[in-house]
């Protein structure tokens, strides 16, 4: 669902359950709940602590009584479950994980399941973007590499579901640093064509972000090659790597 200018909130229903993820705003998911009477919100997931994401936790924890879950090392003024890395969350037979992603935060936290008969979804608040990655606003660039290996050791068909609408732009970036990544350039034209229809770019998936996304591909020659040159030095360290593509696209 969207919010604000760019954001989405994630919402998940089973019968007459429903589950939301990084409810920054209130009142998008009180206006899908009043156009779903048999719906009844029972749970909220917080993978951070910003306000685009939590804004709305304390207004619907009143109106619905949901159970909020949040990471432990996040401040989150309300009553909440508080979970960290290796715990699960079971939903109307969904089993999440959780796994521990700081790096734009200190406690960020990112929430992976698969329901029956679909491919796994993960929720990544704002550590993993299609095609980019979340400022480091609290944490290194040697966390955020881990926190993204983290994630790209998930199974290839699981899909990635950000919390922004920022896939243009950072396909952008990334045509900036692998003008010659055929892959880059072929979701680019598709993404174009989804959001000149008001159609969201996600959920993506995580074997498309392994092809396209420079972040995750801190590894790959061109994209070493291509941050080296922008640096000016040589960059032989995947962190170095990940900390000159984040400043190089903070002034993109």
């Amino acid at each position: 669902m969207p919010a604000f200018s760019d954001n989405y909130i994630w919402l998940l229903h089973q019968g007459e359950s429903a589950l939301v993820v990084d409810p920054g705003d209130a009142d998008v998911v009180l206006a899908w709940l009043q156009a779903h009477p048999g719906v009844r919100l029972d749970r909220v997931l917080v993978t951070h602590h910003h306000a685009d994401h939590t804004g709305g936790v304390a207004r619907l924890q009143q109106a619905t009584g949901a159970q909020v879950t949040a990471p432990v090392l996040e401040p989150l003024p309300l009553p909440h479950q508080p979970v960290q890395a290796g715990e699960r969350i079971d939903w109307q037979g969904l089993a999440l994980q959780v796994l521990e992603v700081p790096g734009h935060t200190a406690g960020h936290v990112a929430y992976w399941g698969q329901p029956d008969g679909q491919a796994p979804l993960l929720f990544c608040g704002d550590t993993l973007f299609s095609a980019g990655c979340g400022r480091l606003f609290e944490g290194t660039p040697a966390q955020m590499l881990q926190s993204l290996d983290t994630l790209a050791a998930l199974p290839p068909d699981t899909r990635v579901c950000c919390a922004h609408e920022y896939t243009l732009g950072n396909l952008r970036f990334a045509r900036a640093v692998e003008p010659d990544n055929p892959d880059i350039s072929t979701h680019w034209h598709r993404c174009e064509a989804l959001r000149a229809q008001g159609l969201p770019t996600l959920p993506s998936r995580l074997a498309l972000e392994q092809a396209i996304n420079p972040f995750l591909r801190c590894r790959q020659p061109a994209v070493m090659a291509a941050a080296s040159q922008k640096a000016g030095q040589p960059l032989q360290q995947p962190a170095e790597v990940l900390a000159h593509l984040r400043e190089w696209k903070n002034q993109f």
